[in-house]
């Protein structure tokens, strides 16, 4: 029997060491399995554990509601808004996997933020309130409407009446001038640095909610909202009207000229997404497919490279990215998902992209002590810490959450309308802020499920007012 040289031993080992080592480093890098829908669910309730640690506002002392912040009182790294764009990640996880174990911090998160005229526009975040701040808030209020998330007490606001306080505050007279012929600004109060600048989320989250807001009530008033909220957009050129590339805005004193060509994918993403509500309202009307089919190729080209998100304006270096832009990648997995639901000819375009993105994005999740956790570039397959863009890592987190339940998308339902959702709707909505206005009829039960009828009157009573923005269309 031939004796093993000695001088093999230690070769051999380091072989199989060497081997051993690789296959740890393959599973390691695959902690988080999305081969089946059972493994997207069971990958999905891991990282909603982990997303939600870094949330406070679920204990005692805290403040429900929102992330650690606002970086401006030194409290954390989250402003007011991404609360908001967290509580509606956590909406569709329950819509699309189907696990309550949230719902309760959800809704004590977001009935916190209302403020005292139930219009998210809490007075302790008026310093940095924008358009965008609070279109957010009433995104994720009517995303719990569409989803048909667990009701409120019927002593608190409800969340369709939510989403249409938001829309009707921002549709008043006060929210809207002659400058640049149209279009929101940034910030609400003119003491805010930003007032001056009107840009596309702003008038991207308006128009989204108007969509939206159309479809589910079948009240035309909100869709002349947002059409008119788009061609402003497309005329003022924050939509390229070549490419279809989509970019941040311009200042009033520059008649909005001044164009900042920045593009951020929530920008283009949150456009298309509106688009498709209104291509599912209108029948398909030629009008929003083609603004559905051109917003879809602009997406994919400019934030898709090999078929991965990626936030062009910063990922490039590392480092260079805030916490917002941090957040991003998740809101668009998200809405692209919907896309599919109102435009179904588009999933099978959609779809592959997700799942490549979506793959690309669990690959990287080897982070932390418990080895799962997850950076902000996809694209890599390594996973880089969140410390190098000066962050706790939240936004990272959120987005993966999104990216992996969204994955879930072919088993859902389309969004609710009022004649299978369960939100109430109210057609004084917002009125606290907008100051006295005309009496309104009672609500009646058959308008309770949608109020459109009662909306369209408390709207259709501004129309004179606002009739203005027609002119020169």
């Amino acid at each position: 029997m031939a004796l093993s040289s000695p001088s093999r031993r230690p070769v051999q080992w380091l072989l199989s060491a060497l081997a051993m080592s690789s296959v740890l480093s393959v599973a390691h890098g695959q902690y988080y399995n999305i081969d089946t829908p059972d493994a997207i669910r069971e990958s999905a309730r891991t990282l909603a554990y982990d997303m939600m640690l870094f949330y406070q506002g679920n204990k005692t002392g805290e403040i429900p509601g929102i992330l650690p912040g606002p970086p401006t009182e030194h409290k954390g790294d989250y402003y007011w808004w991404e609360g908001g764009a967290m509580m509606g990640t956590y909406v569709d996880y329950w819509f699309l996997t189907r696990d309550p174990s949230y719902n309760h911090v959800i809704t004590e998160g977001m009935l916190h933020q209302v403020g005292p005229n139930a219009d998210y526009m809490p007075p302790n975040h008026t310093a940095s309130l924008g358009n965008d701040d609070q279109g957010f808030w009433g995104m994720s209020a009517m995303l719990a409407a569409e989803n048909k998330f667990p009701n409120p007490p019927d002593d608190q606001p409800q969340w369709l009446a939510l989403a249409q306080a938001v829309f009707h505050t921002q549709a008043a007279p006060d929210r809207h001038d002659n400058t640049c012929n149209g279009g929101l600004r940034w910030q609400v109060p003119p003491t805010n640095a930003g007032y001056n600048y009107k840009n596309t989320i702003a008038n991207a989250c308006f128009f989204n909610l108007g969509a939206r807001l159309a479809r589910y009530t079948e009240n035309q008033t909100y869709a002349e909202w947002a059409s008119k909220t788009f061609d402003w957009l497309w005329s003022v050129g924050y939509i390229d009207n070549e490419n279809w590339k989509v970019y941040d805005g311009g200042h009033v004193e520059h008649n909005c000229t001044d164009i900042n060509k920045a593009q951020f994918s929530y920008n283009a993403a949150l456009l298309l997404q509106g688009s498709a509500f209104m291509y599912n309202y209108t029948n398909g009307e030629e009008v929003w497919k083609s603004r559905v089919d051109n917003l879809l190729k602009g997406v994919l080209r400019d934030f898709f490279p090999n078929n991965i998100a990626f936030e062009m304006p910063c990922e490039g270096r590392k480092g260079g990215c805030t916490a917002d832009m941090l957040s991003f990648k998740g809101y668009v997995h998200r809405w692209l998902a919907v896309v599919t639901k109102l435009v179904p000819y588009t999933a099978e375009t959609i779809l592959p992209v997700l799942r490549t993105s979506t793959e690309a994005a669990v690959r990287q999740c080897t982070g932390g002590e418990t080895g799962r956790r997850c950076g902000f570039y996809w694209s890599e397959g390594v996973y880089v810490d969140p410390a190098v863009d000066k962050t706790s890592g939240a936004g990272e987190a959120m987005n993966v959450l999104a990216a992996v339940s969204s994955l879930l998308i072919e088993e859902a339902d389309p969004p609710a309308t009022k004649h299978n959702g369960l939100s109430k709707g109210d057609p004084n909505a917002g009125s606290r802020s907008r100051g006295p206005t005309e009496p309104l009829a009672p609500i009646t039960a058959g308008d309770r499920a949608g109020a459109s009828i009662l909306t369209l009157l408390i709207l259709g009573g501004f129309i004179g007012t606002w009739g203005w923005m027609s002119i020169g269309d």
